[in-house]
């Protein structure tokens, strides 16, 4: 399991994959991410600390993520890396949260006392297709009542039952109303959600351009950053 690496297309970052307690939620249909977890507090601090002693700080922005929240990492951790930050040099954060924890996100903020990019798995904009088919819950009505919140959506495209106009409106929402996203191309796993081949194959053709465009990461594979396994 890789879990430190640079990120050096797009928005230049340092990246470590950490351990933390389980999801919250934990109840995605296409998630089997949840499974590098642990409830031993001493082991996951023990590796946290261990893959954070890589951080540099050379890029000045440090991305942090976890099989769930950034709210289920470790007091202990969280300490570490804002121990890091001061001591690197580190002017901006990469965090990941569940929908669960929005009223939390200003605490992380206070806590940190840097600028914080905030992404959220929202997957699709299409209400139906995220919270009954991906069983998301993440149950916002519109794009405004997630920018409160949020600052970056992740979007996963190429699952069997989504169809052409749910990605078109997608891309339409992440390049118009964001200044950050990330587009995840569904791989197969050991869930029950298929990969739809020709999906994949139309949206590579049709939105091959976003390749260029810097506010928006695509990620072909889910270890693209260079983490995971």
């Amino acid at each position: 399991m890789d879990r430190y690496s640079e990120v050096i297309n797009k928005n230049q970052r340092e990246i470590v994959l950490l351990k933390a307690f389980p999801c919250k939620w934990g109840k995605c249909s296409f998630c089997d991410y949840i499974l590098d977890n642990s409830k031993d507090e001493e082991e996951i601090n023990k590796l946290n600390f261990e893959v954070l002693e890589n951080v540099t700080g050379k890029y000045k922005v440090l991305e942090v993520i976890n099989s769930g929240s950034c709210f289920e990492i470790p007091k202990d951790t969280l300490l570490k890396i804002k121990e890091i930050i001061k001591e690197k040099k580190i002017e901006r954060l990469f965090l990941e949260s569940h929908w669960v924890y929005k009223n939390k996100i200003q605490q992380m903020r206070d806590f940190f006392e840097i600028p914080i990019t905030f992404k959220i798995g929202v997957e699709t904009f299409d209400n139906n297709f995220r919270n009954v088919y991906l069983n998301k819950n993440a149950k916002f009505e519109t794009v405004e009542e997630l920018k409160k919140y949020f600052d970056s959506p992740c979007i996963m495209v190429g699952i069997k039952g989504q169809t052409k106009e749910m990605i078109d409106k997608d891309m339409e929402i992440i390049q118009d109303y964001f200044e950050h996203a990330t587009i995840n191309v569904f791989i197969n796993n050991s869930s029950k959600v298929k990969r739809d081949e020709k999906l994949v194959a139309w949206f590579s053709e049709k939105y091959k351009f976003l390749i260029n465009n810097p506010k928006i990461e695509v990620l072909i594979n889910n270890t693209d950053f260079g983490v995971g396994d």
